[in-house]
């Protein structure tokens, strides 16, 4: 086994393409279209918890009901957040469109969208797109065409991020976009994965949440979860191989976590990017709830911004949350040097070296034997500059 970079199209049985349909001002690429060509089509999805979800969130929700997606479309350059009933029109006949051109059912036609929020998309571009998108899924090298669709979906995004496993006689692929707004809620981000594993979609769903649970749901760069955030796992059952199952699960995990830091690696503005490490845990559910506080912390983000390894403004972030520990029993240390010790001043914190992009951050709560890392970066000027005129 080993892990790739190959994307959507590294398994067999699937096809995909990105293109240039004019939605954004920037002119770069900003449709894609990923299609299942079988012989199966099982699958499974997870979405924003957002209660002001997207009209495409609502659509796919519906569409991934059944377990069986035969194709997605994706769009960069307007969310369809916020837009009303003409928004959900809009996301209904995407769908259709995309399913009298690849002559499949519309209902089985997941739709993602990502960009601002509030405007209505062109349609007037969005169908044209797709008629061009769908076009190009059979010209070109194949990994070509998943190159571009990681391409196209990306909004402030610097690089397109791919990803893939080499199981024992299937493949796992998938392409992800991100950079803000990313707080986790079953799921962030618009990731695509795909498997010609032959699984159905009760399995695959199981496998997905397992995944995305360790991996997706602890990459907390902003604390703000998106409109739009969805993760679709689709098989093609193309090897004719049904996997391991404990092995499909480690190798899908595998792909989630590399996307999920490639997306933190990636944030708006980051200067460092940050593991926060929380072990000696009473639960599990602790350890993430104290990783997850620290990382939402922007006293403590401003502070790895600024190279200043002040371990306070960690054990204040700690002290809010519902974990069990004693304050007295305390210990923190950041990239190696232990400078709160039993809830007091450890060593020099002047040892600790924040010069590096990579930060590690370890919180001991001596209070059991669980632990859970997260992932964020810091918070930088550059971070405020992008968000205060976004555009896409």
């Amino acid at each position: 086994m080993s892990t790739t970079t190959k994307g959507i199209t590294f398994p067999a049985g699937f096809s995909a393409s990105g293109i240039t349909a004019g939605l954004k001002v920037s002119g770069n690429p900003d449709l894609a279209l990923v299609r299942n060509n079988g012989p199966r089509f099982d699958a499974a999805a997870v979405f924003t918890s957002n209660r002001v979800a997207a009209a495409p969130v609502h659509w796919s929700r519906q569409v991934i009901s059944d377990g069986r997606a035969d194709a997605v479309v994706l769009n960069s350059g307007g969310a369809n957040a916020c837009t009303g009933p003409e928004g959900f029109a809009n996301t209904h006949a995407t769908a259709e469109h995309v399913a009298a051109v690849l002559n499949v059912a519309s209902g089985d036609v997941l739709v993602c969208s990502t960009g601002l929020i509030g405007e209505q998309l062109p349609m007037d571009k969005i169908l044209p797109g797709v008629d061009a998108a769908a076009a190009a899924l059979d010209t070109g090298n194949q990994f070509d065409g998943g190159a571009a669709a990681a391409t196209a979906i990306m909004t402030t995004d610097t690089v397109s991020k791919q990803a893939g496993f080499a199981g024992t006689g299937y493949s796992i692929g998938a392409m992800a976009k991100g950079a803000g707004m990313l707080a986790p809620g079953l799921a962030t981000m618009l990731v695509v994965i795909t498997t010609d594993a032959m699984l159905d979609a009760p399995q695959l769903d199981a496998a997905l949440r397992e995944a995305t649970r360790v991996s997706f749901d602890r990459a907390d760069s902003d604390g703000c979860m998106s409109t739009n955030d969805t993760v679709i796992l689709m098989s093609s059952g193309a090897s004719e191989t049904t996997p391991d199952i404990a092995e499909f699960t480690a190798g899908l995990k595998g792909v989630c976590v590399e996307l999920a830091q490639a997306l933190i690696s990636d944030a708006e503005g980051a200067a460092h990017e940050i593991t926060i490490r929380t072990f000696n845990a009473a639960t599990e559910d602790d350890a993430v709830e104290v990783s997850r506080t620290v990382a939402r912390s922007n006293l403590f983000k401003t502070a790895i911004f600024g190279q200043d390894p002040n371990w306070g403004r960690v054990l204040s972030a700690v002290g809010t949350t519902k974990a069990a520990f004693e304050p007295d029993e305390l210990n923190v240390s950041i990239n190696g040097i232990q400078v709160c010790r039993l809830g007091g001043v450890g060593d020099d914190r002047n040892l600790v070296d924040l010069t590096g992009r990579n930060v590690l951050v370890e919180i001991d709560l001596n209070a059991g034997i669980d632990e859970a890392s997260l992932w964020t970066n810091d918070l930088t000027h550059d971070y405020v500059h992008e968000n205060s005129a976004y555009s896409s």
